[in-house]
């Protein structure tokens, strides 16, 4: 672990640099630049909210405001979109850097490092444009919204452990890269984000509440939509097992470091 964290230290400017091309890139390469980050998520929340809006805004207990059920959307979407990010980058990091790999001698670890930062970036930009959108929509932002900054590195390790793992998965066995689409497909619908936890029968909300997701979003929900704090004890739970997922995955890394190149 010591050497593991000395290559990293070693790279630093290498990481920061990549992380910061990652962004410029947007802005170089596209007309609209960095918007696409903002964009993207938004139009998802301007379609659900004018299917779903007057179908869901009164199932929000609690929320009287019109645009409550847009703030719910939006709040749960940023949980979702940096999970999402964060591991698919993770699941195709070997793969999409095959050449790389092949020719220069560096740390491998340093490429998660780099998406992970890159999507985090992405992320905190999207987290500071929502809250103007919610100042002009006449939702008012707390201190609580702070707990967004404990929430983002957890979700962070949860994808980056989970991502990590199937990458090295899907460097032997390709189906993984078209699998794990269809499970998070799954896994969206899986997750109060786009409809209120309270419409889903009492049966099925014990099944729901073994998503970790459920309690990653919720907490987001807690602190942007209703002002109050996430549920700690929860949220340490998944901390935890975050943890375990991203020593597991450079367990996996380690022992499979020296045949990727060769598959590749």
């Amino acid at each position: 672990m010591n050497g593991l964290l000395r290559s990293l230290w070693q790279y630093r400017f290498f990481i920061l640099t990549s992380i910061r091309n990652d962004f410029l890139t947007r802005f170089i390469r596209s007309r609209l630049g960095g918007l696409w980050v903002v964009l993207q998520p938004l139009s998802q929340v301007l379609i659900y909210a004018f299917i779903l809006s007057n179908l869901l805004s009164s199932r929000l207990p609690g929320v009287d405001s019109t645009y409550g059920y847009a703030v719910y959307l939006m709040a749960g979407l940023l949980a979702w979109n940096l999970f999402v990010e964060i591991l698919d980058r993770c699941l195709k990091i070997f793969i999409n850097n095959a050449n790389a790999l092949k020719k220069v001698n560096f740390p491998r670890m340093t490429l998660p490092i780099i998406a992970i930062g890159s999507a985090l970036v992405n992320n905190l930009a999207l987290f500071l444009v929502m809250n103007v959108i919610f100042l002009f929509l006449g939702h008012f932002v707390t201190p609580y919204l702070m707990y967004y900054f404990l929430l983002v590195p957890i979700i962070a390790a949860l994808a980056a452990g989970t991502g990590l793992i199937l990458g090295v998965i899907n460097v032997f066995v390709r189906d993984v890269e078209q699998v794990v689409p269809i499970i998070i497909q799954l896994l969206f619908w899986f997750t109060p984000i786009v409809y209120p936890a309270n419409v889903v029968p009492e049966t099925y909300r014990r099944i729901l509440a073994l998503n970790p997701l459920y309690i990653l979003v919720e907490s987001y929900h807690s602190i942007v939509l209703y002002h109050q704090p996430p549920n700690l004890p929860a949220i340490a739970a998944i901390a935890l097992l975050a943890l375990t997922l991203c020593f597991v995955a450079l367990f996996v890394f380690r022992r499979a470091n020296s045949d990727i190149v060769d598959v590749l």
